[in-house]
């Protein structure tokens, strides 16, 4: 039994624009990459359909801003976790030596 293939995001959208620009056939490139056409024609509606989505929000992506602040929370949960673990071997370094 084989297993369940999984494709990344970046490979399905090359995939759906190759579709897209329609220098090849659904079959040419199925073969080509060892996908079934039904497949890529999934993938290019999906691209289709979300495309309206890139225009209409007027953002490409989160604010730096936003990712200042979200970095800045993880280095402290980072801090946080070093702290306790560091604590943890310590309490159980004192609880094996007694």
């Amino acid at each position: 039994m084989s297993k369940r293939r999984r494709f990344t995001d970046d490979f399905k959208a090359k995939i759906a624009l190759e579709a897209l620009r329609g220098d090849q056939t659904l079959s040419q490139i199925a073969a080509r990459h060892k996908l079934h056409p039904n497949q890529i024609s999934q993938w290019k509606l999906q691209a289709l359909e979300g495309l309206s989505g890139v225009f209409s929000s007027g953002k490409r992506g989160a604010q730096p801003s936003d990712m200042d602040a979200k970095i800045k929370d993880l280095h402290a949960k980072i801090g946080e976790l070093t702290v306790e673990r560091d604590f943890l071997l310590k309490e159980a370094s004192h609880s094996l030596a007694a």
